[in-house]
């Protein structure tokens, strides 16, 4: 019989929970139960000493959750604000695989602790503040979804070498050549979208261990992170694949991609830009911008320990920036050319002709990466 382990605050949640418990049950499966509650027995404590009890409750929990894992099938908690946030800090440090679902009422944005973890979110549109027949159907409903991951099957290694690659819509061309070209030759290819928090998710993957080389094809959130302003923190989103043989392209490092037009501020809309769609806008570099961002990119590779290769794609870094493209700009490549290859120290670099969105292209890259893989 197949185990859940069932996360939540007791104290304040107990007649919730139990229902939840007792749904679960009538699936077939058994329930361990883990209480996060605070336990401040009516002490208010001061913003500084409750976050201090989350953190530390959050601490314990993880290493709970940890060793339960094993012998459970799934995790599961029921939170609001505090208990949510406490069991999404508890829950984090799972296998990026490792079934685990929250259901909460949402009362935080929880995209920053979603970056990495594939944790499912299950809202409940009312609070969760005693039992009522619309609350007990969201239990219902989530009970059945744990009865189907319990029984769910593991999938086996594929054997092949996975290579993991970064893409986006402005090099989604390229991402897919590449990816079609290392399964013909006997790789597996494991893509993520390098905006949203597809970097984070990559960062995780390698740092899993899941990964046996890298195409970092498009490092756009290099510019979210130290232009915009507007990413989820990555701190190692660059630095992650130093140990693995490594090839970077400069995609989407010519623009910054900021939200909706009518969020933009006028001196970006003064820029060439346009409309990726309705949520996204992309704002071209200037010269000064993408020099900076080039010395910040050279910096990150140069701390590789195993092989880096750059290639630079003097056709275009993005599908905007080709003739005819709204934000094409050649002498912008040359200025990002030039700064990497003159910061190069522990990585090499590689000038071609062609556009980054190219069969060419994929092809450069994906040959340089395996001949790293075989000979170092």
């Amino acid at each position: 019989m197949a185990r859940v382990l069932l996360i939540g605050t007791f104290e304040t949640k107990k007649a919730e929970l139990d229902y939840l418990a007792s749904a679960l049950k009538d699936h077939g499966l058994e329930v361990s139960t883990l209480d996060v509650s605070l336990a401040n027995n009516g002490v208010i404590w001061s913003g500084v000493e409750k976050l201090s009890q989350m953190a530390a409750k959050a601490e314990a929990a993880a290493a709970h959750i940890t060793e339960q894992s094993a012998e459970c099938a799934v995790a599961i908690g029921v939170g609001g604000g505090t208990g949510g946030e406490i069991i999404l800090a508890a829950m984090k440090g799972l296998p990026s695989v490792y079934p685990k679902i929250l259901i909460t009422t949402l009362a935080f944005d929880p995209r920053p602790a979603l970056a990495d973890t594939s944790i499912t979110i299950i809202p409940t549109l009312c609070d969760i503040e005693g039992l009522n027949t619309y609350l007990k159907q969201v239990f219902e409903n989530a009970a059945a979804g744990v009865a189907g991951l319990a029984k769910r099957r593991a999938i086996p290694a594929s054997g092949r070498a996975c290579i993991a690659i970064t893409t986006l819509g402005a090099t989604g061309i390229a991402g897919a050549e590449v990816a079609r070209i290392l399964d013909r030759t006997g790789h597996e290819a494991t893509v993520f979208h390098a905006n949203g928090y597809g970097g984070a998710a990559f960062t995780r993957f390698i740092e899993e261990g899941h990964a046996q080389g890298v195409i970092d094809l498009n490092v756009h959130e290099l510019g979210r992170l130290r232009l915009a302003g507007v990413h989820v923190p990555m701190d190692t989103r660059f630095s992650a694949a130093h140990d693995l043989p490594r090839v970077v392209l400069p995609g989407a490092l010519n623009f910054i991609g900021l939200g909706a037009i009518d969020t933009v501020p006028d001196a970006y809309k003064a820029r060439p830009h346009y409309r990726h769609t309705a949520q996204f806008t992309h704002i071209k570099l200037t010269p000064d911008e993408m020099a900076d961002q080039a010395e910040a990119l050279a910096a990150e590779l140069n701390a590789a320990r195993a092989p880096c290769h750059v290639i630079l794609p003097m056709g275009g870094f993005s599908h905007e920036d080709r003739p005819g493209g709204a934000i094409e700009d050649p002498a912008l490549r040359r200025v990002a050319a030039e700064t990497l290859e003159a910061s190069a120290k522990t990585y090499t670099t590689q000038r071609i002709d062609h556009h980054i969105n190219t069969s060419d292209c994929a092809e450069v890259a994906v040959a340089a990466l395996l001949e790293r893989m075989l000979h170092g």
